[in-house]
């Protein structure tokens, strides 16, 4: 039985703070390669490619800002051809924007309160200071922490508002499909990006299963970003759905076995749905 081609998009290159993405993506498909046959590429190039392929497995492909007319173009023909593409392009978190904050802040979600126009602004905690960010950004790109007296010349609909949070800790719950894998954190806010497994208990886990089940998406790896409030509640920071970092490194050996399995076998149900 012939197996599986799998065009796998990652950039390489991409200059990711505090942590090499590469490296992720170099074990990932080396290990895939013992169940499907696969080729890498930049996303610029995977519009070229895709149609030779059995499906596309998007993984550290980078802010699709920086190619934003590729990836529509690949979005498109994607969607117009019924290629297979994973995660499915039927995502309503990061990879649709940023709006799902607002809708889950409107929903009344476990989320940092946000709002997008300077009209909504009373709705949002008192704070000392804000988190101002573009709609289009990732990344942290065009972040900006400002006083609550520069909000009504920002709140433009063009940029997300919430109150800074002091947290206690960020942490992050990994789901391959609708299963959990693994979780990470960083005890140190000032050094997000140097993790260690985390043990969730239940009330964590019900809150990270909420976000994973209103996304709705039956197949794909889905990061789960939360902070610590001071009052010891878990707040959604964000649901990545498109190509969500994973920090293999951070895990033992066989946590990083029991991922790879698990992706393998999602893989395999993938293209078999």
């Amino acid at each position: 039985m012939p197996r599986a081609r799998i065009l796998y998009v990652t950039d390489l290159a991409y200059p990711a703070r505090g942590r090499r993405y590469c490296d992720e993506d170099i074990h990932l498909t080396s290990r895939l390669r013992d169940a499907f046959d696969l080729a890498l590429c930049h996303p610029r190039d995977a519009l070229a490619l895709m149609d030779a392929f059995d499906a596309v497995v998007v993984r550290n492909s980078g802010p699709v800002l920086a190619y934003r007319e590729a990836y529509q173009a690949f979005r498109a023909h994607a969607l117009h051809t019924g290629a297979r593409v994973y995660n499915p392009l039927t995502g309503r978190a990061d990879m649709a924007g940023k709006q799902y904050l607002l809708d889950l802040t409107e929903a009344g979600f476990p989320v940092i309160p946000t709002v997008d126009h300077a009209a909504g602004l009373e709705r949002l905690p008192a704070a000392e200071r804000y988190v101002v960010k573009p709609k289009l950004g990732a990344d942290s790109i065009g972040l900006r922490v400002v006083p609550a007296a520069e909000l009504p010349g920002l709140a433009d609909g063009t940029v997300l508002v919430q109150p800074h949070v002091d947290f206690a800790y960020e942490v992050s719950f990994y789901f391959v499909d609708h299963d959990f894998q693994y979780a990470l954190y960083a005890p140190d806010p000032d050094r997000r990006w140097e993790l260690q497994p985390y043990a969730p208990g239940p009330e964590d886990l019900r809150f990270a299963r909420r976000f994973i089940e209103w996304n709705g998406l039956r197949h794909g790896v889905q990061r789960v970003d939360a902070c610590r409030a001071p009052d010891g509640e878990l707040l959604l920071v964000e649901l990545e759905d498109l190509n969500p970092y994973l920090s293999l490194d951070a895990l033992p050996a066989d946590r990083r076995d029991a991922f790879v399995t698990a992706f393998t076998a999602s893989l395999h149900r993938f293209l078999a749905a």
